[in-house]
């Protein structure tokens, strides 16, 4: 009975020691490409955007070929790493890689959809590169036709080395786009939210109204766009006052 009193606790250790432990951290590795060197594919380039989700601004895409020789090191996901660290990386894939980005605008976004616009951008980027990749990996589940074959990869940029760089080549490129954006357009927030439909964004929407850069299909932007045109439609002596300096400037 002593013997089994006292096996106890280490029944309880041993079974703590067998508990799960935390998730390792992911970090995106240069495997796909170099099993497709080994294959013969060169060069392998890797795809993606930036500035699906924003009411404002246009939908950046980026298409990166690392040189297997001069990788910089901490390349991640850039939802992953601080704007900091993404400025420093940008420099570094600029300096050390084949690099080339592509931009959507607000009229392309509202004629095609985000989705169509954002193909659309990663495909041009692609075919801008300065050399001619024989294989890209995209992130995302769809495929894109940038003249030559394509392998869709989700959570590509958390997962493939090329895709995570092109993701913060295509991030430092859009907010530095937005922040250009909020000196001609103040009031908005642009330079701190790069346009997403957080509260400042949406309170500076409904006083101020839209901007040409605002996507006039987004839900907010609708939504205040078709207020604005009601209260023009009043006569004008209907329209309250308060109204008037949001409605008229536009």
């Amino acid at each position: 009975m002593a013997r089994a009193a006292k096996s106890k606790p280490a029944l309880k250790s041993a079974a703590k020691a067998r508990l799960p432990l935390a998730e390792p951290i992911l970090r995106p590795t240069f495997r796909r490409e170099r099993r497709a060197f080994k294959a013969g594919i060169f060069p392998v380039a890797g795809c993606d955007e930036a500035g699906r989700g924003p009411l404002a601004g246009p939908v950046v895409s980026a298409a990166v070929i690392l040189d297997p020789d001069r990788i910089p090191r901490g390349l991640n996901d850039s939802k992953k790493l601080d704007a900091e660290a993404r400025e420093k990386l940008y420099e570094k894939i600029c300096a050390t890689a084949q690099v080339s980005v592509a931009f959507a605008s607000v009229d392309r976004i509202d004629r095609d959809n985000i989705l169509r616009a954002s193909l659309w951008a990663s495909a041009r980027a692609v075919k801008a590169l300065p050399v001619r990749p024989k294989l890209v990996f995209m992130d995302g589940n769809m495929k894109i036709d940038c003249g030559c074959d394509c392998e869709a990869v989700v959570s590509g940029d958390a997962l493939v080395l090329s895709v995570a760089a092109a993701s913060i080549v295509a991030k430092v490129t859009r907010d530095r786009y937005m922040m250009r954006l909020a000196e001609t357009y103040p009031g908005y927030g642009f330079e701190r939210h790069m346009g997403y439909a957080v509260p400042e964004h949406r309170r500076a929407l409904k006083e101020l109204g839209p901007t040409p850069h605002h996507r006039r299909f987004f839900a907010p932007v609708a939504a205040r766009l078709a207020a604005m045109s009601e209260a023009l439609a009043q006569p004008i002596e209907d329209v309250p006052q308060e109204a008037l300096a949001t409605v008229l400037p536009l």
